[in-house]
């Protein structure tokens, strides 16, 4: 008989991005996965000591949805969701297991079987059920680059070879990604260029909601006469940014986001980090740099950056997967 796992997926699409991951890489044979979605009420602000192990900050609606028979395992994938899952384990009778993704907050983190912790934020808690990851989980996969390699192969062929990808963030928790250093980067993706080759290498670049009119028209300046395949924000087509993972030769990623780098990581490919000057966060700057010291990604302006091959792929969905079987 097949174990239930439910994930428990709220309105954060950065979190609901990492359970995508692992239940990609959980074996279907195995177990049946339920995605129960949680919709949260004015009650959700208060503190996760005060809602305890409680639906109090859930609608009457999902709370409907939380009912028994109560599944093996429950997954809780943000702070916001641990006061149902503790809920869950309760009502279960201790039945049930519960796995956390991201730090739980010191309010029930003995309730959990196992917390999925990233090593940026080692050092908040030490406890037993803590281990520990490199970035976040994600839903690049072998299959989905050559699904993705399939379908933009053709797209892409005019372009000269190599190609570098660029994935584009922007602006975090009031420090702009400003004009300076939108100018930083454009001069690193024109520098870009493996050794012997006179002319510029094809680019295949993307930007966010956060990057900002004023940064993209900078770095469109940029790159003016490069051959480009160009997906900036708002624009009404396929989002072709998983065909950028499977065949570009390397990537240039913003280490302004820890699920954008990760994902560019899993793909096997050589990643360079831009971090441009006075922009990121101490946390950005922890993830940055667990990324270069795990040997998955090197800083853009390291004197060996385009020689600089990944020793493995990053796989943190897959970890976790393997922690829930050993469950």
């Amino acid at each position: 008989m097949k174990k239930i796992i439910w994930f428990l997926m709220d309105n954060r699409m950065g979190s609901v991005g990492q359970a995508k991951g692992i239940i990609q890489a959980l074996d279907k044979e195995r177990y049946e996965i339920v995605e129960k979605k949680i919709d949260y009420n004015r009650l959700a602000n208060l503190p996760n000591f005060l809602l305890g192990k409680s639906l109090l900050g859930v609608t009457a609606a999902t709370r409907k949805e939380l009912r028994a028979p109560w599944p093996d395992l429950a997954v809780s994938i943000s702070r916001r969701t641990v006061p149902a899952a503790r809920f869950i384990k309760k009502a279960s009778g201790g039945m049930t297991k519960l796995i956390q993704l991201m730090h739980p907050g010191k309010s029930g983190l003995k309730d959990f079987s196992l917390a999925a912790v990233p090593e940026h934020d080692r050092g908040k808690t030490s406890a037993p059920n803590i281990f520990y990851i490199t970035g976040c989980p994600h839903r690049v996969t072998p299959e989905a680059l050559a699904e993705a390699a399939g379908k933009w192969s053709e797209t892409f062929a005019s372009l000269p070879r190599p190609l570098t990808a660029v994935i584009v963030g922007g602006a975090i928790k009031n420090k702009p990604f400003t004009t300076e250093n939108a100018r930083r980067l454009g001069e690193s993706i024109r520098k870009i260029k493996y050794p012997m080759l006179a002319d510029p290498t094809g680019v295949l670049i993307t930007t966010s909601r956060r990057t900002g009119a004023e940064a993209e028209n900078i770095i469109k300046k940029e790159i003016e006469g490069i051959p480009a395949y160009t997906y900036w924000w708002g624009e009404k087509k396929d989002n072709p940014i998983m065909g950028f993972w499977a065949l570009a030769d390397n990537i240039i990623a913003t280490g302004d986001s820890v699920s954008m780098p990760c994902e560019c990581c899993g793909s096997g490919k050589p990643v360079l980090l831009f971090t441009g000057e006075g922009w990121l966060t101490p946390k950005h700057e922890r993830f940055v740099k667990s990324l270069i010291d795990g040997g998955y990604a090197v800083h853009i302006d390291a004197p060996d950056a385009l020689s600089f091959r990944p020793q493995k792929t990053l796989n943190p969905a897959g970890i976790i997967a393997e922690k829930i079987d050993a469950l």
